[in-house]
């Protein structure tokens, strides 16, 4: 008869790794001081929080990675940051700079500005949506549709680039709603996207790669504004353009 005693079995310890999500939460916080800022006028300081938000998010997955730390509730988390940070902070951002003038145009432009920034918002959360159901799913080279925080880089640094160059909300309302809901449905469409996931730090690469990368930090320190909403602007366009490229080069074969 084994009279042992019985080994105590171990319970599980309940809680949520520190790291990852306070880089998460670091991210939600500069979103929120967007929205603020733009409350207060402060529009550059605005642009400026939703670009750092979006430097904190781009770490949080990769330390989370790093550490072996992922959980699913990090994975939830950060996507309701990311609606907050790259939904509507830019939204906010851009109604409060430029799209509430529209109302002193007329009463339908008015509701159109507003109504435009509600689509933005819908559109981030749309794509976060879809993105969170079929990240298992998907070519990690691609992204389908354009990411909310690329998406919300065209929106702020449009607003950022304009008031960096004097140039006031309600003289261009018209080209910063186009702006709003070119950058909305371009998260919710079919359109691909190259993720940048798929390149390899580890190895070589040509010469001329790296003089490129020392050009943008180059330019970049010139006129952050104009270099980042032109960056940012370039690889919204890339999706449409590329998708454009490769219908003809289908159509030409099929000839």
């Amino acid at each position: 008869m084994d009279t042992s005693p019985e080994q105590p079995i171990k319970k599980r310890r309940r809680g949520i790794y520190l790291l990852p999500n306070l880089i998460t939460t670091a991210g939600l916080f500069a979103g929120f001081y967007g929205i603020v800022a733009a409350t207060q006028d402060k529009f550059e300081y605005a642009a400026v929080a939703i670009f750092i938000a979006m430097i904190l998010d781009g770490l949080d997955g990769r330390v989370a990675r790093m550490t072996n730390t992922q959980t699913e509730f990090g994975a939830e988390y950060d996507s309701l940051a990311d609606m907050a940070s790259f939904g509507l902070a830019p939204a906010l951002v851009m109604f409060e700079w430029s799209l509430s003038s529209l109302v002193d145009v007329s009463y339908t432009l008015g509701k159109l500005g507003w109504l435009a920034a509600f689509l933005y918002v819908a559109s981030g959360a749309l794509r976060l949506a879809r993105f969170n159901t079929r990240a298992s799913n998907t070519d990690k080279r691609y992204f389908q549709g354009l990411p909310s925080p690329a998406a919300a880089a065209v929106v702020v640094g449009f607003v950022w680039a304009c008031f960096d160059n004097g140039i006031k909300g309600e003289d261009v309302s018209i080209i910063a709603l186009v702006i709003i809901v070119f950058a909305g449905v371009m998260m919710v469409s079919n359109v691909s996207y190259y993720s940048f996931k798929d390149i390899d730090f580890k190895n070589k690469v040509p010469f001329m790669a790296m003089l490129i990368v020392v050009m943008i930090f180059v330019f970049a320190a010139i006129n952050p504004p104009i270099t980042l909403f032109a960056c940012f602007m370039l690889y919204a366009l890339s999706g449409p353009v590329i998708s454009i490229m490769r219908r003809f080069r289908k159509r030409s074969k099929a000839e």
